[in-house]
C-alpha cells in the first residue's frame, strides 16, 4: 500500500539499518537502559554509517536524502524497544542539528554541522523550563549582549541528552525595543563556565540522559547567535512540526511493532485448549488496534511527503502527533493485557514500552497544547508564520 512512498532503494536502507542496530546497538540496550548512558562510542558508528547525514547537505558531510529515509530511520530504532535511545539519537540529530543548518552561520556549520553529522559531537536542544514547559513565551532565560559577548541566565528542563553532550542549542530572552516575544538561539559549549547540569530520574525513556541546566552568568562570542536577533520564537515554532511529525512517526511505529509483538505471543500461548489469537473477542479487538495504527501510519506518512516538498504543515504535524501517541498509548496498554501476568514483567517489552510511551502525549506539546493549537487554527482562523 505504501509502494508510493518506499522504493527499492529505501527498503535495502531499511534492511541494512536494521542489521546495524542488531549488531551494535541491541547488545548493550540493556546496560543503557539500566545506567541511563548510552556509550559516546556508539555515536561516531552512526556518523560513519552516514545515518545522522539522512538529510543534510554532503557539503557538511551529509547524504542528503528524502524524508522517507528518515521515517525508515525512526521506525526502525522503535523496533529495537529503547524509547530513550531511539530519543537521544533523534533529539541530537533533527532537535539540535536542524538549528544549526537552519539559523547557523557557516562557521558554525562547518564545525558543529560537520562534526554532529560524523557522531564527533553530541548535540542538544534546550527549550523547556521549569517553571513552563509547552509555554515558550513564558520563558525566563535571558541573553544580554555585553560588548562582543553575550551573556546567559537561567535554567531548561526535561532536555535529551541534556548531561552528556558536548554542546547546546539554547533558546534565551533578548532586550529588543517593541518586542516583548523577541527571543534568540545560541550556541553553547558544555565546557564554558557558568554551564551546569542535573540528571533526572524518569519513569520511561531510561536509556536517555535527560537534563535539568542552570546558566549562571555564562559567557559566549556573540558571533554564537544564530539567526536574526529576535526571531529565535519564530525559529522553534516552525521547526516544531518536524519534532512532532518525528514524535508520531515514533508513535504508529512503536505500535505497530507491540501489535506484532502481541500476535506472536498470542499465536504460542494457550488457555483452556487453544491459542489466545482463536478467541473471537481478542481477535476483534486486535483488528480494531490494526485498523488505527494503519490510519495513523497513512496520515503520518502523508504529511511528511508534504513536508518533503516544504509545505508548512503546523497543524497536520500537531494531528499526527495528537493522534499517533494517543492510538500508541491505548494499542500498547491493551497488548500489555493480553499478556496477562508476563506482560507485567520486565524480561517482557511491553512493560518498557508502556513506560516509554507514556511521553508520547507530553514531550514536544502536550496533547492539551496540540488541540489548542489545531482549534485555532480550525475555528480562529489563526495563521502561523514561518520565520522569513
Amino acid at each position: 500500500m505504501h509502494s508510493a512512498y518506499f522504493t527499492e532503494e529505501h527498503n535495502l536502507f531499511r534492511e541494512g539499518f536494521r542489521t546495524f542496530l542488531q549488531a551494535e546497538v541491541v547488545p548493550h540496550l540493556e546496560e543503557w537502559e539500566k545506567t541511563g548512558t548510552i556509550a559516546k562510542e556508539i555515536w561516531p558508528k552512526f556518523g560513519e554509517m552516514g545515518y545522522f547525514g539522512i538529510r543534510y547537505p554532503e557539503k557538511y558531510g551529509g547524504l542528503d536524502l528524502d524524508i522517507f529515509y528518515l521515517v525508515i530511520w525512526l521506525e526502525e530504532m522503535q523496533r529495537i524497544n529503547s524509547g530513550g535511545f531511539a530519543a537521544a539519537m533523534w533529539a541530537h540529530n533533527y532537535l539540535a542539528m536542524t538549528h544549526l543548518l537552519k539559523e547557523g552561520s557557516e562557521a558554525i556549520k562547518e564545525k558543529y554541522l560537520t562534526a554532529s553529522i560524523n557522531g564527533e559531537m553530541i548535540g542538544c536542544l534546550c527549550i523547556s523550563e521549569p517553571v513552563g514547559g509547552s509555554d515558550v513565551g513564558a520563558m525566563l532565560t535571558k541573553a544580554v549582549l555585553d560588548g562582543d559577548e553575550y551573556v546567559i541566565n537561567g535554567s531548561k528542563t526535561f532536555i535529551t541528552n541534556g548531561v552528556y553532550s558536548d554542546y547546546l542549542i539554547v533558546i534565551a530572552k533578548m532586550d529588543i525595543a517593541d518586542n516583548p516575544r523577541a527571543m534568540g538561539v545560541f550556541l553553547v559549549d558544555r565546557d564554558t563556565p557558568g554551564v551546569s547540569a542535573t540528571k533526572l530520574d524518569k519513569l520511561g525513556w531510561r536509556a536517555s540522559d535527560t537534563g535539568e541546566i542552570a546558566f549562571d552568568n555564562v559567557r559566549i562570542p556573540a558571533s554564537n547567535l544564530m539567526g536574526e536577533p529576535g526571531k529565535g520564537f519564530y525559529y522553534v515554532m516552525q521547526h516544531f512540526a518536524l519534532e512532532r511529525l518525528i514524535m508520531g512517526i515514533n508513535a504508529h511505529a512503536r505500535a505497530e511493532y507491540a501489535l506484532e509483538y502481541t500476535l506472536q505471543y498470542m499465536s504460542e500461548r494457550t488457555a483452556f485448549g487453544k491459542s489466545l489469537d482463536k478467541y473471537q473477542a481478542l481477535r476483534h479487538r486486535v483488528s480494531e488496534m490494526y485498523t488505527e495504527v494503519e490510519i495513523c501510519k497513512t496520515f503520518n506518512y502523508m504529511v511528511a511527503a508534504n513536508l518533503d516538498k516544504d509545505v508548512y504543515v503546523v497543524k497536520e504535524a500537531c494531528m499526527s502527533k495528537l493522534q499517533s501517541t494517543k492510538v500508541a498509548d491505548q494499542v500498547i496498554y491493551d497488548c500489555l493485557q493480553f499478556l496477562g501476568g508476563y506482560g507485567y514483567m520486565e524480561e517482557y517489552p511491553l512493560a518498557r514500552m508502556l513506560r516509554d510511551s507514556r511521553l508520547g502525549p507530553i514531550g514536544g506539546g502536550t496533547s492539551e497544547i496540540l488541540k489548542e493549537i489545531i482549534a485555532k487554527m480550525l475555528i480562529d482562523k489563526k495563521t502561523y508564520k514561518t520565520s522569513a
